[in-house]
């Protein structure tokens, strides 16, 4: 914990395998040796690209709080290691525990700011296809529709949930358990909710092509920034960095995104965003 003059940072989507973002991952550092870090998935594809991300930030930042996106996820051909699903996550979990990483199966750290204790929950809870394509009802609709409009994730190709039948199975179960850890807190102490999918819809109603949105969480979380005692939360995979407001809950997407991207908008919210202390904290 710390004593309150560092800061809380965010960031997310660093896609560190692409060599224009590499640059910008090896540029990021703290304001002060006391400022933490989270880090919202999407970090890279190939596993020892991961690690050396991880490891750099760790070896800057007090510390690290990292959540899986997608891309940790996926088991990409050229990869040297090529385990699948839990089997690939409980051995990226075992590599930030080796470089001093907090991942979503350690407890839940506890930051110090000039307002009081925080908690800084990184949850891991996937997507289940319920942020249906418009006009859809059912997961074998909004797959059509997605495939006819050629708008697919390459989740699809490269995500796979073994030992589930779907990812929405593996889905379901992450939710349910996390649920039970957030039930256990202390209600008194604000969370930090840390999630590499957006806990609700909204956010990706701004999308250019709604068919996507949904790999982009699930129905189960959207009352989360609710039913718990959330001071904010911190999410990426949009590639759509801004801060949002919902049921008056602070919502913040801190994405890197690719550079395609950066490149057009810049980082105009900066490389980090500062979550705590708040703005209205001073």
């Amino acid at each position: 914990m710390t004593s309150g003059r560092g800061r809380l940072l965010a960031v997310s989507d660093l896609h560190v395998g692409m060599t224009a973002n590499k640059p910008v991952t090896e540029s990021l550092r703290p304001y002060t040796d006391e400022d933490w870090l989270i880090v919202a998935g999407d970090v890279a594809e190939r596993f020892d690209e991961v690690e050396w991300a991880l490891r750099l930030l760790a070896g800057r930042f007090a510390r690290v709080v990292w959540t899986p996106g997608n891309h940790e996820l996926w088991t990409p051909q050229g990869d040297p290691v090529q385990s699948r699903g839990t089997e690939r996550y409980a051995q990226l979990v075992e590599m930030c525990r080796a470089v001093g990483v907090l991942t979503p199966e350690d407890p839940y750290p506890r930051w110090a700011g000039p307002a009081g204790e925080v908690v800084i929950a990184p949850v891991f809870q996937l997507y289940d296809y319920t942020f249906r394509a418009p006009g859809t009802h059912t997961k074998e609709e909004s797959l059509a529709a997605a495939h006819a409009s050629g708008v697919v994730c390459t989740d699809e190709y490269l995500l796979h949930p073994d030992p589930y039948p779907a990812v929405d199975d593996w889905c379901r179960d992450r939710v349910a358990a996390t649920e039970k850890r957030l039930d256990a807190l202390d209600p008194g102490t604000p969370l930090i909710l840390v999630s590499h999918w957006p806990l609700v819809r909204e956010p990706t109603d701004v999308m250019w092509y709604p068919e996507f949105a949904q790999w982009c969480g699930t129905e189960l979380t959207a009352d989360w920034h609710t039913r718990y005692n959330v001071a904010a939360a911190v999410y990426g995979h949009l590639h759509i960095p801004r801060t949002t407001r919902h049921d008056g809950v602070r919502f913040e997407e801190v994405s890197i995104g690719y550079p395609r991207e950066w490149r057009r908008r810049g980082h105009p919210r900066g490389l980090l965003r500062q979550i705590l202390p708040a703005p209205d904290e001073g």
